[in-house]
Formats: C-alpha cells, structure tokens, sequence
C-alpha cells in the first residue's frame, strides 16, 4: 500500500477555509477551492508549525478560533536547526526578501522535515513561479528537497504513482 502524501498547511490555507464569504470573486473562489480541498483532507498527513500556529491566533478572537479549530490535531513540526539553517540561506541566497523571513521558514521546515507539499495561498513570497528555481536550489544546496510548493487546486487529489 503506497503511503499517504505528507503536506504542510500554510496559515493561508486556514485564513481561507475559516473566513466569512468574500463578496470579492477571486476571494471567493479561493475560498471555495480551500473548502472543497479540505473535504479530501484524509488523503493526505497534514503537518503545521508553531509559526503556523501562531499566526492563526493573531487578530479578532473569533476569526483567530475559527483558525485555531480548524487546526486542531494536525500534528506540529519543530523548527529545527535544519530548518533555521535553510531559512538563513533562502534570505541569504536571494530566495526570498528578508521582510518575507517567516515565508522562509515555512518553506524551510517543510524541506527539514521531508514535506512532499507545502500547500499555500501566499503567492507573494511562497507560491510564486519567479522565485520556485531560486527557492528549490537553495534547499537542495543545504542537502534536502524542497517541497511541491502549490495551491489547494494544484495539489493533486492522489499522489501520482
């Protein structure tokens, strides 16, 4: 029996499967993909991080609940110092702007960790096709893969064979 794909939940992902129904039709639609990507969550081993965490208990105390259930018994990641070392590295190396450091840090702990997914909304610093090459070389310059950084409607419902 072939194993389950792991993936690691962004903050992102949480923000828009738990938030109100935008009236803004690109919100919208993410929103839904989420909702629907969620459903077939079982598919897969969810991992998040503190930093995750963390940013889901920001803001109003009621969205910020929303998040944090959601959340609830998806196993945690440690920042090791694996993690800590490949985050420095996509800052150093260019693979990401230093304001965008806990971007890097998700990116790093799911290479630290051997995430086959990171799955994300942030198209900015993370998903963002320009930066993919600079991101994947660096990880595999400190000695791990980098995970298939995608959004819940890339990310396959099987993992390909």
């Amino acid at each position: 029996m072939a194993s389950v794909p792991s993936v690691y939940v962004e903050t992102s992902i949480v923000s828009f499967l738990t938030s109100r129904a935008s009236r803004d039709v690109v919100q919208a639609a993410r929103q839904r993909v989420t909702q629907d990507w969620w459903r077939r969550r079982s598919k897969f081993s969810l991992f998040v991080s503190s930093l995750v965490l963390s940013e889901a208990a920001v803001g109003d105390p009621k969205a910020s609940e929303r998040r944090l259930t959601a959340l609830e018994g998806i196993p945690e990641l440690n920042v090791s110092e694996d993690a800590i070392e490949i985050a420095e590295a996509l800052i150093r190396g260019g693979g990401l702007p230093t304001r965008a450091a806990v971007d890097a840090f998700h990116i790093a702990i799911s290479a630290a960790h051997g995430i086959k997914y990171l799955l994300t909304w942030n198209c900015k610093h993370i998903a963002n096709a320009a930066m993919r090459g600079t991101i994947e070389a660096i990880c595999r310059r400190q000695g791990f893969d980098p995970p298939v950084i995608c959004t819940p409607e890339q990310l396959p419902p099987r993992s390909p064979k």
